[in-house]
């Protein structure tokens, strides 16, 4: 697992660095043909994976019920967010990685709720969770590098 938490936390790394130098407008556009901005790329990274790896694991989340309903799968940006509202996101993407690995080692995680994901890859223990979400945070990074050569 220690390889797993290394490759989510420099993805995670890598998305920061990507987007340095780009304004608050910038990151809330949301290009024509596109269903979200860059922004809610980010956000929906930090709730799917509290969804993938605590909430199937029976844990309790460390983001709102409201920023789940605002990001997660399936939602798109209803308005602009806030530099405040942005650096919050930016704050869990960094340390919620972290927390996780930290959870990891003290055995938070002891069950998991079976989980299909819309890829038909079934996620039965944190392990599986946490491959899979780095596999979905790679979809999103390339989400994020496309929609920076359109804002």
């Amino acid at each position: 697992m220690d390889k797993q938490f290394d490759i989510l936390l420099k993805s995670r790394e890598l998305v920061i660095k990507l987007i340095d130098g780009y304004t608050l407008e910038q990151l809330n556009k949301t290009p024509e043909g596109f269903g979200n901005n860059i922004i809610w790329n980010i956000a929906h990274l930090v709730v799917t994976q509290q969804l993938l790896c605590y909430k199937f694991s029976g844990v309790s989340m460390r983001v709102s019920d409201d920023m789940i309903n605002k990001y997660m799968k399936g939602t798109s940006p209803k308005s602009p967010v806030s530099s405040v509202e942005f650096e919050e996101i930016k704050k869990m993407f960094l340390e919620l990685p972290l927390q996780l690995e930290s959870d990891f080692r003290l055995g938070v995680f002891k069950s998991y709720e079976t989980y299909e994901t819309s890829v038909n890859v079934t996620l039965t223990d944190i392990d599986s969770a946490t491959a899979f979400n780095n596999l979905h945070e790679g979809i999103h990074l390339g989400v994020i590098l496309a929609l920076r050569k359109l804002v």
